[in-house]
């Protein structure tokens, strides 16, 4: 048994030693140094360059290592002093410049601008109405008034009389001191309201029979504003509506001066307050001390008119 062994082994290199190749493969010849050394690096791929759009400069911009935000532009150059720059919005369409009214100019001194106020325009003295004017005399001389026709007034901005009245007495017994220039209309209101309310409240307040005997007026035909005002409207003294009665002398030779008596007790408290109420009766304005400081010295008496006959008495 042991001899068969080496016969074995002997039979099996035999048959393995068949199927092997008669030389084993060859390796690659390994190239020279210099050939490596001349074999050209391959270079990095060039990065296709991109156009920037025309204000788009700094949008793909990274703000340099710890800031934050965008780099801050780089401020224009100032104009030179005493030169025009034009707005954007100055130019059309067609890129020229605008006109005159569209341009701003700028420099270093800012000009004072002072828009102009546009002028004033006055309403022309209004004409009497012929009917009504010859009405109103008719009336004032059955009253016993004294009064002459005086010429047109026109005085400007506003202010005249078309037909005035130069009145010396508002009742035969009745004096308008000093006499004054108004119209035909507020002539004759300050006449009723004398006959019709100043009489008879005289006689009631004061001793039986005491009348008045004369108006002492601060006041008729006046070229001005309201209160003498610098601005505003236009006094209804400046078109002859108006009177301002400042006291009253009685027969007794009394003298009742117009004064803030809204707290007085006595008959003359009374008394004013009597005839200014019923003044209401007579005049389409009536301002009393009561109403502002104003008046505190006087009765305002008017015969403005108004929308609807409203009144404005207090």
């Amino acid at each position: 048994m042991r001899c068969h062994i080496p016969l074995i082994f002997l039979s099996t290199l035999l048959l393995t030693g068949a199927s092997l190749p008669k030389t084993g493969p060859l390796p690659l010849p390994k190239p020279p140094a210099d050939a490596q050394a001349e074999a050209p690096v391959p270079a990095p791929e060039k990065k296709p360059e991109t156009r920037v759009k025309e204000g788009d400069e700094d949008k793909d911009q990274q703000p340099p290592s710890g800031q934050q935000g965008s780099q801050a532009p780089t401020p224009e150059p100032k104009p030179a002093e005493g030169t025009e720059t034009e707005k954007d919005g100055d130019k059309g369409a067609d890129g020229k410049k605008g006109d005159a009214a569209s341009e701003e100019k700028t420099t270093d001194k800012p000009t004072d601008y002072k828009a102009e106020e546009p002028p004033v325009i006055y309403p022309p003295v209004e004409n009497e109405n012929p009917t009504e004017y010859a009405k109103c005399l008719s009336e004032l001389k059955a009253l016993g008034a004294v009064f002459t026709e005086a010429k047109r007034i026109d005085d400007g901005k506003g202010c005249g009389i078309d037909k005035p009245l130069d009145v010396t007495s508002v009742l035969p017994d009745v004096k308008l001191a000093p006499k004054g220039l108004m119209r035909c209309e507020a002539a004759l209101a300050l006449a009723r309201w004398t006959k019709e309310a100043v009489q008879p409240a005289a006689d009631v307040a004061f001793a039986k029979g005491t009348t008045a005997k004369m108006l002492n007026q601060a006041s008729t035909y006046i070229c001005r504003l309201r209160n003498n005002a610098p601005t505003g409207k236009i006094s209804e003294h400046a078109h002859g509506n108006a009177v301002d009665i400042a006291s009253f002398t009685l027969s007794d030779g009394k003298t009742i001066e117009i004064q803030p008596r809204d707290e007085d007790g006595t008959m003359t408290g009374a008394f004013q307050r009597a005839i200014t109420a019923s003044a209401c009766l007579y005049f389409k304005t009536v301002l009393d001390p009561g109403s502002d400081a104003a008046h505190e010295t006087h009765l305002h008496l008017d015969v403005i008119e108004r929308g609807n006959g409203y009144r404005y008495c207090r």
